[in-house]
């Protein structure tokens, strides 16, 4: 099937149906995702959206926090259009129908994370993000210009490619065409031209055997773009969040959100003894990066599995009434968050880089957008400040909007894109090539490229990992295309570029963190390493 759309967007979290609302008003809309619309991360964002609101924040508090969460690798003229641009941006989640908790007097409830100076963060209870998918999603499917496919699974991105041209990244005027699109229910390969093309996929936290992130976030559109030639970077610096709840029979594991510690909770040892003070100044409430660190270095010391965070001395009405989907999450599992202290380690949480794009969200492929957690755009650096990443897709996605909206009319479909070939493929029934292989990536990137690392363990990394590729590129060739086998390729592509650029990386900045580059603000702390016994 071919079919003909103004703007494809792939994805359908805050990113893509945030640009997918605006762009209606200029023409049709397909908005592709690769299973139900509303199981996306924005679905599982807990905290919230950080803007400036009130006194006494102000813009130049909230771009300081950002700038040196980010460890000063942040773009700072992307950090500053960010901040200043975000309450309009709220303003518009409000318009929309989403609410944000208010104080009896009527005011924003805001709340206050790990490296914010002030109370910033709006927030639904801890279940932000769940509140502004739904109101967005109800919008996208009462707009008469808007069309869902739901399990539809975005093989690549079409470009000259198609068209019989080799092309490289330094290849002038790539352009983007649209997208093969895997129809999963009638199990074939759809044709889908576009004038304008946002990518929405998300990030790759299940590169990971641990993630908060939900199964479908496996790097799709960053290893559709680097594929299609488009510049992808800063991958090294992958977020590992400091609490997500300890389960190790859950995937994927349950977050308990960082404004837990901005409401008061303290992370304690085994013995219930207090240890940030021997990492940072700012105690539980320092950056992300800092936070992991300190944690998987005292599990290490300790060999225990996993630390606590205590909120026994906190008011428990206003706990309850604040963290309603926590105190429930942990009380299914047998811990009475007002009694019981939470045991929490680290996951891997947000990709802080991606594909590579300029102030309009505008990747280096033209016509092609990103926006979200798949996308670079400089205002993360080297670590995200909490909260800055719904903030982040609400900017460029409107960002990309007005762009792309200004230039639509200039832009013509291309017919000439065939339609998918698969001949010569076969189906293959021997799953478990695909289900050992995401094991032993997973395995790979845990021991290896993890929250500390080592240029030898990169290289281990690296050699094992070329083995998965060359298997899995073989195996795809081959084969009938099945999401599966779609999803192991991307991960795979998207390993092999975080250990390359961990591997170029000299120094230990923000989340890329080796002990062959040791950093002299570190206080002192030896972080205690495997690395060559490994």
């Amino acid at each position: 099937m071919r079919k003909h759309v103004d703007f494809l967007v792939i994805g359908s979290g805050i990113a893509g149906l945030s640009f997918a609302l605006k762009a209606a008003s200029k023409g049709r809309v397909c908005i592709v995702t690769k299973g139900s619309a509303e199981e996306t991360a924005t679905k599982y964002a807990q905290g919230g959206i950080a803007a400036v609101t009130y006194n006494p924040d102000t813009y130049e508090k909230h771009i300081k926090d950002t700038l040196v969460a980010g460890d000063e690798l942040n773009d700072e003229k992307i950090v500053r259009l960010t901040i200043t641009e975000a309450p309009e941006r709220v303003n518009e989640l409000v318009d929309w129908g989403v609410e944000f908790d208010k104080t009896e007097s009527g005011r924003y409830d805001l709340a206050r994370e790990g490296g914010h100076s002030e109370f910033r963060v709006l927030h639904y209870k801890d279940q932000s993000g769940l509140e502004i998918e739904r109101t967005l999603l109800r919008q996208a499917r009462e707009n008469p210009n808007i069309e869902i496919l739901e399990n539809h699974f975005t093989v690549d991105i079409l470009t000259q490619h198609h068209l019989g041209m080799e092309v490289n990244r330094s290849t002038p005027d790539l352009n983007c065409f649209g997208a093969y699109v895997l129809d999963k229910v009638n199990n074939r390969i759809d044709t889908i031209l576009a004038k304008v093309t946002l990518m929405a996929t998300g990030g790759a936290g299940n590169v990971y055997a641990t993630t908060t992130n939900p199964p479908i976030a496996t790097g799709d559109g960053i290893a559709m773009v680097h594929r299609a030639k488009g510049i992808v970077e800063k991958m090294e610096f992958i977020q590992f969040h400091p609490t997500a709840l300890y389960n190790p029979s859950e995937k994927p594991a349950f977050l308990i959100t960082e404004a837990l510690r901005g409401f008061g909770a303290i992370l304690k040892d085994r013995k219930g003894a207090e240890f940030m003070h021997k990492y940072d100044s700012r105690l539980s409430l320092a950056p992300r990066d800092i936070v992991a660190r300190a944690i998987d270095n005292e599990l290490k010391i300790s060999g225990d599995d996993h630390v606590y965070l205590d909120c026994r001395h906190l008011d428990k009405e206003e706990l309850l009434s604040h963290f309603p989907g926590v105190f429930a999450k942990c009380l299914s599992v047998g811990i009475d968050i007002s009694k019981d202290m939470i045991p929490v380690v680290p996951s891997a949480h947000y990709l802080c880089g991606g594909i590579k794009v300029d102030e309009n969200g505008l990747s280096t492929i033209r016509n092609l957008y990103a926006s979200g957690e798949c996308s670079s755009t400089g205002l993360h650096g080297a670590n995200r400040l909490a909260s800055n990443s719904l903030l982040e897709s609400l900017v460029f996605s409107h960002r990309a909007f007005v762009h792309a909206s200004n230039k639509i009319k200039a832009i013509s479909f291309n017919d000439d894109i065939p339609d998918w070939d698969a001949e010569g493929t076969v189906i293959n029934e021997e799953m478990v090539l695909i289900t050992q292989t995401i094991k032993e990536l997973q395995a790979i990137m845990d021991s290896y490229v993890g929250i500390v690392r080592s240029n030898l363990r990169l290289q281990r990394a690296a050699d094992r990992l070329a083995i998965l590729r060359r298997e899995t590129e073989d195996l795809y060739k081959r084969s009938v295309i099945i999401e599966k086998l779609c999803e192991v390729r991307n991960l795979i592509t998207v390993a092999g570029q975080i250990i390359r650029m961990a591997q170029e990386r000299k120094e230990s900045r923000g989340l890329h963190f080796s002990i062959d580059y040791p950093k002299p603000s570190d206080k002192g702390v030896v972080y205690f390493d495997l690395g060559n016994e490994l």
